[in-house]
């Protein structure tokens, strides 16, 4: 029987070191949910087209499932797990989705939270049409996306009055 290799991975996620040993191929989104216990991080459709495995990597989105987890040493990590703080302050973009009803089953909404995270941190007062294109990536099946734009939207606002 031909065993596979197990090395040691060292992640920093959330802020927080963690480490376990894996095979080298193993997935980000497979070691956030099944070695580290993550698991806000959601996988969908296995292929990166989805949007729902969606985390930050050195504050770039990065699908998760896509992502070898030994690839992902020396970065730093965010997930779902990560926005909100360590008192349970929602992060602004958090708690404009809430506020904006921007979600219904919730299965991709830890995709479209770190995809809009990325967003405004980068563009901190991003117009409907770099909101549109930023999200396009990011596939719902119940929302029809408008309420989901709104809550961008309405974190920028958010985000604005903590300055």
């Amino acid at each position: 029987m031909n065993e596979e290799m197990s090395h040691e991975i060292v992640l920093d996620v959330n802020g927080k070191v963690k480490r376990f040993s894996a095979p080298a191929r193993r997935l980000l989104s497979d070691a956030l949910r099944g070695d580290l216990g993550l698991t806000g991080t959601h996988v969908g459709c296995e292929h990166g087209v989805c949007g729902c495995c969606t985390v930050l990597i050195d504050d770039q989105p990065v699908r998760s499932c896509l992502t070898f987890a030994i690839a992902a040493q020396d970065r730093k990590i965010r997930t779902v797990e990560g926005l909100a703080d360590a008192d349970g302050k929602l992060h602004p973009v958090q708690a404009a989705f809430k506020e904006c009803h921007a979600l219904q089953c919730g299965f991709c909404t830890p995709g479209f939270l770190m995809t809009a995270t990325a967003l405004l941190e980068q563009r901190p007062d991003p117009d409907e049409e770099e909101i549109t294109e930023a999200i396009a990536g990011n596939l719902c099946r119940c929302t029809g996306y408008q309420n989901i734009r709104a809550a961008i939207g309405h974190a920028v606002e958010l985000m604005q009055s903590d300055i």
